[in-house]
């Protein structure tokens, strides 16, 4: 094989390649700019070729140029008589679909010439797919050819058109599924918008079908209510709440651009916005994080017998059909991640809100209807008179008649429920009965006392100081009497003299006295310092020694307690006073007196399975009521109850208890719904 063979051997081979390179192209899923760029690029490449161009057919029937390379600058545009007349050739070829060569140079001269201006052979190969003309592709050949190397130039074209008919054919069966998909969403929204009356499923309908026929990423609706709008829905949220800063910020935003009644798309800029507009929108937008937001306020359409009215853009309406009624709400559409055309997002955006105004708007005019929830709740409870459900209601009519003469006529235990503590009838609180520091405890949790053993010692140094100086002063008071008294015993005094030694011994004897009740007062008080158990039993406080020691004391501060336990346990009742008057009342009408009992049934907290017995003497009722964190104020009482049934469970003092005191018999009705009325009323005062 010669080197020329081989050559024309390898440039074949390059050439196949380069014709499956744009075969599976044409079957892959390419973007038309990855298509145009790889076909064209590729076909130069194949013919050895100047450049070339694809041009499209738009919906116009005019041609629009997809891509080029190297393409002659005088053919590209129509400011010259070249550009025109090669606009006019490649347009008659697009138009008649049939792929021709045109030599450099050539043309026709009459008005309506066309022709090729430039250099370069023309190959056109018109593209086209089931009988539709779609548009050419241009290839700047050299002209220095043979005319069957040209003809082949002319059947690769054509060739390279009809794998790229395949492309576009797909494209085409793609946007029309694409088509066919938005028009069955924008039917499904259509019909889902309407579904419902209730002005807020019909706006959580509309926010979230509205976000999945866009395409954005988040749809709210905002409704206003007298001058202000509030966000009703927002797509992708069950619930709202309204204390957010991003939701009040919305709800700030939507009322301005309410107010104004003009529709905002925002890109990013904020010029030629009013101030007040500009300042909520740049609120919102530092919390939302928005690339895009639309803003369209929603008005009531205004209801015409007899007239059609075709509608345009949601901002289209607001600006320039005065027949739109008043504005009952915003529509916010916002792009925060996605990116959609802008006229694509501008045209679902105006089928959104046409289809959701009108729902909205209805949906609102019927919930405004007077007394709206009374009629909706009587047709909702009209399929209880129906035939087939008669017989039903009829019967559960009877059961509830039952019932309610149940409550009334049957009686039942009427108790007043209270909570209380069982503690030692003799019990004490140790206090402190002079400020000072502890300095030993001598006693612990559960250990045993007697009457008068010491429990605390405690040391006050104002007290020692001062029983000193009290001390030194009786001192010196005895050592100035006898010195006075040393004086008296002479003989050679004068009467004056001995007078007033007389007085002044006196005088010391009456400061003595003084001192000396101060020194028994405070020696009183130093003995107050050691406490004493004024009872026998046992210390039930717990961790003394701990919590006591070496602690500064005040005047009446507990420091422990004491209880006798083997004496009765007693139950201290705390009844809420709110069920005192239950209680007055059954005393007044059984008339009884200050030394009668009332039957009290109580369980532990320690062991609640077991029912135990007590009696509540009324003279052991408390007078006053008492305040009580957990039920504000509460009448004190005492039940004694049975030692013997008490003891067999071993409680410990202090155990939390629940009684009940007996209060004779009411109807059922009364003794299951009493506090429920008692509310009622409470809170209807």
């Amino acid at each position: 094989m010669t080197v020329n063979q081989q050559t024309v051997e390898e440039t074949k081979a390059q050439i196949r390649g380069l014709v499956n390179e744009i075969a599976q192209l044409t079957k892959s899923g390419a973007t038309p700019e990855e298509f145009y760029s790889g076909l064209l690029t590729r076909i130069i490449t194949a013919l050895a070729a100047a450049g070339g161009a694809i041009w499209l057919l738009d919906k116009n029937g005019k041609l629009r140029l997809q891509y080029q390379v190297n393409a002659e600058p005088a053919v590209l545009t129509q400011d010259n008589e070249d550009g025109v007349k090669h606009d006019r050739l490649i347009q008659r070829v697009a138009q008649s679909g049939q792929s021709i060569l045109v030599p450099p140079y050539s043309g026709t001269t009459d008005g309506e010439g066309e022709g090729n201006p430039t250099r370069y052979l023309l190959v056109l190969g018109a593209l086209k797919h089931d009988d539709h003309q779609d548009g050419l592709i241009e290839v700047f050949q050299r002209p220095d050819t043979a005319p069957d190397t040209q003809k082949g130039y002319l059947r690769f074209v054509q060739q390279m058109c009809d794998l790229a008919a395949e492309w576009l054919r797909g494209q085409t069966l793609r946007t029309l599924g694409d088509r066919q998909t938005l028009w069955q969403q924008a039917d499904a929204f259509a019909r889902a918008s309407h579904e419902s009356l209730d002005l807020k499923e019909t706006a959580y309908i509309v926010a979230n079908d509205g976000r999945r026929l866009i395409g954005c990423d988040r749809v709210s609706v905002a409704i206003k209510k007298g001058t202000k709008c509030r966000v009703q829905a927002i797509s992708g949220q069950d619930t709202i709440e309204n204390r957010s800063n991003i939701v009040a910020a919305l709800n700030h935003l939507a009322t301005k651009v309410v107010a104004a009644g003009e529709p905002l798309w925002h890109d990013g800029s904020t010029e030629d916005l009013p101030p007040q507009i500009e300042e909520a929108l740049e609120d919102y937008v530092d919390q939302s994080y928005g690339r895009n937001i639309a803003v369209l306020p929603l008005r009531e359409p205004e209801r015409r017998l007899g007239v059609d009215q075709e509608h345009g853009a949601a901002g289209e309406i607001d600006r320039d059909n005065a027949h739109r009624g008043e504005v009952i709400g915003a529509l916010i559409v916002e792009q925060i991640e996605s990116a959609i055309p802008p006229e694509i997002f501008k045209a679902r955006c105006d089928l959104v809100y046409e289809h959701g105004t009108r729902a909205i708007a209805n949906s609102k005019s019927h919930s405004n209807l007077f007394l709206m929830p009374l009629w909706r709740a009587m047709g909702r409870a009209s399929w209880v008179l129906r035939a087939r459900t008669l017989p039903k209601t009829v019967g559960i009519i009877a059961l509830i008649f039952v019932v309610v003469l149940s409550l009334v006529f049957i009686e039942k235990d009427f108790n007043l429920e209270a909570e209380g503590t069982l503690v030692p009838m003799q019990r004490r609180e140790i206090f402190a009965p002079i400020d000072g520091e502890v300095s030993e405890v001598l006693v612990d949790h559960d250990d045993p006392v007697e009457t008068d053993s010491l429990l605390v010692r405690m040391h006050n140094r104002d007290l020692e100081i001062q029983l000193t100086e009290v001390v030194g002063q009786i001192s010196t008071n005895r050592v100035e009497e006898r010195r006075v008294q040393g004086q008296l015993r002479l003989r050679n005094l004068e009467i004056s003299e001995k007078r007033a030694l007389e007085a002044e011994q006196i005088k010391l004897e009456t400061e003595y006295q003084i001192l000396r009740a101060k020194e028994l007062l405070y020696e009183k008080r130093m003995s107050d310092l050691e406490i004493r158990s004024p009872i026998q039993g046992r210390v039930v406080s717990w961790d003394v020694k701990k919590t006591l020691r070496s602690r500064p004391i005040m005047t009446g501060q507990v420091l422990l307690e004491v209880a006798d336990l083997d004496e009765p346990l007693v139950l201290e009742v705390e009844l809420p006073e709110k069920r005192e008057g239950h209680l007055d009342q059954y005393v007044e009408e059984q008339k009884l007196n200050s030394t009668d009992q009332l039957e009290v049934t109580y369980i532990l907290a320690t062991d609640p399975d077991t029912p135990l017995d007590a009696k509540l003497a009324l003279d052991s009722i408390s007078m006053r009521a008492d305040a009580n964190e957990e039920h504000g104020a509460v009448i004190k009482m005492r039940a004694v109850p049975t030692q013997e049934d008490l003891r067999a469970l071993q409680p410990r003092p202090g155990a939390k208890v629940i009684a009940k005191i007996y209060c004779g018999r009411r109807s059922s009705g009364f003794v299951f719904f009493h506090e429920i009325y008692e509310w009622c009323c409470k809170f209807f005062f």
